[in-house]
């Protein structure tokens, strides 16, 4: 942000994580030594937010009153716990920006109004209190590896219409004719007349009748389940080394 906010203004918000759910309200405000201007905030955390614990004002937006801040609600309260009523130290500062994964206290935009880090990531020297001593700030970057989601294909059922030919066998009877002779007894049957004559017998088959009729066989649908795998990542990461010098050449070393 352009311009920041006053420690009055700040006190009103509440803070924010990444995905816009509520952390809680700013307790304690501290401004940086030199410029007054507003680093950090506390917001109480922990079972019935007894705890505070500080969020970095680097790379927080204002929306309303609220104060959204780039970091996730576990982040914020897996910060390292720093007991600092009216100062926080250097030493107490590195560790809570190590957390937050920013190397520099002036490494991003923020509503503090500090300007940016130069791209070449360039140490910077500053005067560490009264005693007159002097430190750098070593650096170096860390890789940072999240997931997104994407899509990755699409799937579909589609029915369609294939024709088979299905033969199958059923029995089928019919009726056919033999001559039968019996012997008549005398007596049984009046003997006719003699002349020509004929019987007609009506005879009977089976044919087989094809039919065809539609019926449910199966239900098929699509189901997705979520398979986790593992997934290498590389890149390439710079840090900054310290290389200490005394009053002569031979006297310098490195520093780890």
């Amino acid at each position: 942000m352009s311009n920041y906010l006053t420690t009055d203004q700040l006190r009103d918000l509440t803070v924010h994580d990444q995905e816009g759910e509520k952390v809680g309200s700013i307790g304690q405000v501290f401004v940086d030594d030199t410029s007054q201007r507003p680093d950090w905030v506390t917001v109480p955390t922990g079972l019935f937010g007894t705890k505070e614990t500080f969020v970095p004002l680097a790379g927080a937006q204002v929306r309303g009153l609220e104060l959204h801040v780039p970091f996730t609600k576990d982040v914020i309260k897996d910060a390292p716990r720093v007991d600092a009523d009216e100062h926080l130290a250097t030493e107490q500062e590195r560790h809570l920006y190590a957390h937050y994964g920013l190397t520099d206290p002036a490494s991003a935009e923020s509503v503090t109004g500090r300007s940016a880090v130069p791209d070449d990531g360039t140490a910077r020297s500053r005067a560490a209190g009264a005693g007159g001593e002097h430190e750098l700030v070593r650096s170096e970057e860390r890789l940072r590896v999240g997931t997104e989601e994407r899509v990755a294909g699409t799937a579909r059922l589609k029915k369609v219409v294939v024709a088979e030919n299905v033969t199958t066998t059923i029995p089928v009877t019919h009726e056919e004719v033999r001559v039968v002779r019996e012997p008549v007894r005398a007596g049984e049957v009046a003997a006719p007349g003699i002349g020509e004559a004929e019987a007609t017998v009506t005879l009977h088959e089976e044919r087989p009748v094809v039919g065809k009729e539609k019926v449910a066989v199966e239900r098929v649908r699509l189901e997705t389940t979520e398979v986790t795998e593992e997934a290498q990542v590389n890149d390439t990461v710079r840090k900054e080394q310290i290389a200490y010098e005394g009053a002569d050449a031979e006297s310098r070393r490195d520093l780890p």
